[in-house]
């Protein structure tokens, strides 16, 4: 995309909308680091970016999500935590003790849910989960584990979750996406 710094995206992973329409961009794989706001027309608007294990700095930015309140949420995979933003990016909170998260989703419905995977590694049966948050940082639950049989996972990439006991779950290591009932 033209406008962002001059230098265009850099293999985004993910992408989110704000609730007056505004598109936000994850621009993690690479060196980026960065989140790109778009406006609903797609023009440029902002962006903000900075390398590093600080507040509000990123490395590694796998997923993005945002809730109803118009707060953006970024999964810093290699700072092992999800950062809080609001809809201008500026820092809000942390969240973490959730692996580090790949895939993030939040829920729809008067109480939302995050949902982040904390997948395993290429050819690793180590990790898999998934957490279900509360949107204050407070985790709930999780579930699953590294695998290629129903029930388990490899490698996720994608979650959606519109209702919270409803998942699809997109797996790269096992060709697949997959639906999960929770029970409650």
């Amino acid at each position: 995309g033209s406008g962002i710094n001059g230098d265009g995206l850099n293999r985004p992973s993910d992408v989110t909308w704000g609730r007056n329409g505004n598109i936000y961009i994850a621009d993690g794989f690479g060196t980026n680091n960065r989140i790109a706001k778009f406006d609903k027309n797609g023009d440029f608007v902002k962006t903000w970016r900075s390398t590093g294990s600080a507040q509000g700095q990123f490395n590694g930015i796998r997923g993005i999500a945002s809730d109803a309140a118009g707060n953006i949420y970024v999964a810093d995979a290699g700072n092992k935590r999800i950062q809080v933003f609001d809809g201008e990016g500026a820092f809000k909170s942390s969240i973490a003790n959730i692996g580090s998260p790949q895939a993030i989703c939040i829920s729809g419905g008067a109480t939302q849910f995050l949902y982040s995977s904390n997948s395993n590694d290429p050819e690793s049966m180590d990790a898999g989960e998934i957490y279900k948050v509360r949107l204050n940082g407070q985790v709930v639950g999780r579930f699953g584990r590294a695998g290629k049989l129903p029930k388990e996972l490899g490698m996720d990439n994608a979650i959606d979750c519109r209702t919270e006991n409803d998942l699809w779950v997109g797996e790269v290591w096992n060709w697949r996406a997959q639906k999960i009932t929770l029970r409650r």
